[in-house]
């Protein structure tokens, strides 16, 4: 355990909130994994129904749809991520969804639209995950500019502040390089909860420039799967910016969870994913979005460290290490969660069967140890 983890004085007010739960929506053909092992997961709607009940009943509080534009690196098919959000919404009850979305692709105002309408619809269930792009050729082949690195999030940055200032004000104005707004009444806005004044806005990153962005302007910032140490220099680094400019951001951790009864068996799971990996494919994600990542001054971009095994798993979920029995799965989300984690977004490889292990085996113990930890504080 590192040494922030282990220090009672570093506990903020945010550990006495019960960790969140996401999941990543497989509303994108080849699951979550780059490898030609079997996957009893499936990208189409009535699976996704199914999984969405699932998930609402055993503990999960957020599903994340995820978007490709073209096909990819395993991924021969994609359901947009909006449509498909709403559409999960409308077949549960509590659940919240997450759409992911790329600013250079919507028009803010369209998206912000959009997002109230479903929000209305859905009683105050939407949010959005604002994704800065690394896949250059969803940019070209659809006949938009490709960024730079720095750009990108420049652009994001602006996007985020539109739309949150045309979801609160009545007379929204901004003037930015990228995006304008003038004398805009948007109605209906989204709707006001006692957790959220409008729709959540995530983002994921890793560079310096998404954590400065983090820590000024978004709700949660999204880590790809790390390290204890590499996930806590995160949070310190994005809670800086963000204490700088008087906001809380709050800090989900990607991780593919492989929950079984012995540590053997999860780690022979692993090993077969890894052993089956589509060699072409991982290769070609692995390029892409290292040199998408390359373009940043400091080479601090995500996936810059990641070897082969963990583009195995798209968002490096292998190395957050939630493999194992219950027992030390449960133990590993307390570790993270005392560096200030809140929400961690997982992926699986056989999601209905998995989903049911989460919620019977691993979250009550989730739920012991946060109570002890507490007590024990």
């Amino acid at each position: 355990m590192s040494s922030a983890g282990s220090d009672r004085a570093s506990y903020g007010p945010s550990f006495h909130e019960p960790l969140k739960f996401a999941y990543w929506v497989p509303n994108v053909s080849g699951g979550l994994v780059v490898s030609k092992i079997e996957q009893r997961t499936d990208w189409g709607y009535d699976y996704n129904v199914k999984l969405a009940q699932l998930a609402e009943n055993n503990g999960f509080d957020y599903a994340l749809s995820q978007v490709r534009y073209i096909a990819s690196y395993g991924a021969a098919y994609q359901h947009e991520s909006t449509a498909f959000s709403l559409a999960l919404t409308l077949a549960t009850e509590r659940l919240k969804v997450i759409a992911a979305i790329h600013p250079g692709l919507w028009q803010p105002g369209v998206l912000a639209k959009w997002i109230a309408t479903a929000d209305q619809i859905t009683g105050g269930r939407m949010a959005i995950n604002v994704v800065s792009g690394w896949f250059k050729d969803e940019f070209t082949k659809l006949g938009e500019p490709w960024l730079e690195h720095g750009e990108r999030y420049r652009r994001s940055e602006e996007f985020i502040r539109y739309v949150r200032e045309i979801w609160t004000s009545d007379n929204a104005e901004f003037n930015g390089d990228f995006y304008n707004l003038h004398d805009f009444d948007l109605k209906p806005k989204p709707v006001i909860t006692d957790s959220r004044p409008h729709p959540e806005i995530f983002m994921g990153g890793n560079s310096t420039d998404a954590r400065g962005m983090g820590g000024r302007v978004t709700d949660w910032y999204f880590a790809n799967g790390n390290t204890p140490e590499g996930i806590h220099e995160q949070i310190r680094d994005v809670t800086d910016v963000a204490t700088v400019h008087g906001r809380i951001v709050k800090f989900g951790v990607n991780g593919f969870l492989i929950g079984r009864d012995t540590e053997a068996a999860a780690r022979d799971v692993l090993r077969e994913i890894v052993d089956k990996a589509d060699r072409e494919a991982v290769e070609g994600f692995g390029a892409a979005v290292k040199q998408a990542g390359q373009s940043t001054g400091d080479k601090k971009g995500m996936w810059q460290d990641s070897e082969f095994a963990d583009l195995v798993q798209y968002n490096d979920g292998f190395r957050t290490g939630l493999i194992g029995t219950p027992e030390q799965i449960a133990t590993r989300m307390i570790e993270y969660k005392k560096l200030g984690v809140n929400l961690f977004l997982l992926g699986f490889l056989h999601y209905h069967e998995d989903v049911e292990y989460f919620g019977r085996e691993i979250l009550p113990l989730v739920r012991e140890l946060e109570a002890a930890e507490l007590e024990r504080v």
